[in-house]
């Protein structure tokens, strides 16, 4: 409902579910029992178009919203950084594993890195974090 604007009954339907202690208090004429087809068509037609832009719009909001708070770390060939431990990790132990390299850069977000054993893993920029140095 929130998204699309409009109820899953109206959007398979075409038109709002009627109640039963709710009788209906209009009532059409049409001069050929096509017509009301072709009504209801165009109806259809117009509520999942206006229903497809409610829902771009809420990814839209939902993606401003998301940006705002987000970090967009850039990592280049050579740069030293800590690779995240995704299995095998319990609650008290480190979360990110020794320095790795940086030794090839498949997209801005996708890099191969290499260890000190010269063992080397794909991983996304969501899984490194940069190495300062201490000085």
């Amino acid at each position: 409902h929130q998204s699309t604007g409009f109820t899953p009954y109206q959007l398979a339907f075409g038109h709002q579910p009627s109640h039963p202690f709710q009788p209906s208090t209009s009532s059409f004429k049409f001069t050929k029992p096509h017509d009301y087809w072709t009504q209801i068509v165009q109806y259809k037609n117009l509520i999942l178009k206006q229903a497809k832009h409610n829902i771009i719009h809420k990814q839209q909001v939902s993606k401003r919203r998301f940006d705002t708070n987000r970090s967009h770390p850039q990592f280049t060939l050579g740069d030293l950084v800590w690779m995240k431990i995704l299995v095998d990790r319990g609650k008290p132990d480190a979360r990110y594993s020794g320095l790795v390299r940086i030794v090839q850069v498949l997209s801005p977000v996708s890099f191969i890195v290499e260890d000190q054993n010269f063992q080397t893993f794909q991983v996304h920029s969501n899984n490194i974090k940069r190495v300062y140095a201490h000085e």
